[in-house]
């Protein structure tokens, strides 16, 4: 299953079922599991490992060299989970050993075209990147996460599980999950009500978490008071879910 025009090195490891295009490129040190299909002109380099039943569409580059100038060829690496759907010409690179040295993409995920994905991120699963998304070194998005296309993020970000970005969000803090953001810098704009639902949220949910978005950013709290507030409403699920964000958050949060 590997179109007599491309060109994989013999030391790259290919499972049953692995389907390469014409014109790809496979290096040495990659990867690639069972039933996933490469496109044609797509670039796969360096210690790249893709799980199972991927879809890479043309033009992409996976794994390529991390765009920092600090990076001097250590034997970084990009882990791609099972599933996902990785559009036209994105750009998906490795880790840096100032960092975790990895770059890791979970499962299911929808990276649509044109999407890049620098050095160190750590992305979930189920999440939607829409098209002209860009996520600087060092970010992580949660779960069942969506980016607006064209959204931009700065080094070292956090986007929460189930959060939204509206389409061309600039975001230089934290997304608490379940929220919404928008514009340029990023601004919350209520929670995600249509993903939560969904993502079948309960009407008791989607009320807690509407009242959790008013003690954030209606009531005039601190940060700290409005968390030690959250705290106050109960031990629901997602209600510690995003106390603890909150808490954790390194470069505080879009308010």
């Amino acid at each position: 299953m590997i179109d007599p025009r491309a060109v994989v090195d013999p030391k790259a490891e290919l499972a049953d079922r692995v389907s390469i295009g014409a014109f790809a490129i496979i290096g040495p040190e990659v990867s690639i599991d069972v039933g996933s299909w490469v496109g044609p002109h797509c670039v796969l380099q360096g210690r790249t490992h893709v799980g199972r039943d991927n879809q890479i569409f043309q033009f992409a580059s996976v794994g390529e060299r991390p765009q920092d100038k600090k990076y001097r060829g250590e034997r970084t690496e990009l882990v791609i989970g099972d599933r996902n759907v990785i559009r036209e010409y994105c750009s998906l690179h490795r880790g840096t050993a100032l960092d975790r040295g990895k770059t890791v993409i979970g499962d299911d995920n929808w990276i649509m075209a044109y999407v890049h994905v620098a050095h160190d991120c750590v992305i979930g699963s189920h999440t939607v990147l829409a098209n002209g998304t860009s996520l600087a070194g060092h970010v992580q998005i949660d779960d069942h996460a969506t980016l607006g296309g064209f959204t931009l993020l700065h080094q070292f970000c956090h986007v929460g599980a189930h959060a939204f970005s509206a389409m061309g969000t600039a975001v230089s803090r934290d997304v608490p999950p379940y929220m919404t953001v928008a514009g340029n810098p990023a601004r919350p704009r209520g929670i995600n009500l249509e993903g939560l639902r969904r993502h079948g949220f309960s009407a008791e949910s989607l009320a807690r978490l509407r009242r959790a978005y008013k003690i954030l950013y209606r009531s005039g709290l601190r940060l700290e008071e409005a968390i030690e507030a959250l705290e106050l409403e109960g031990s629901h699920v997602e209600l510690q879910e995003l106390t603890r964000f909150l808490r954790s958050s390194r470069r505080s949060v879009v308010r």
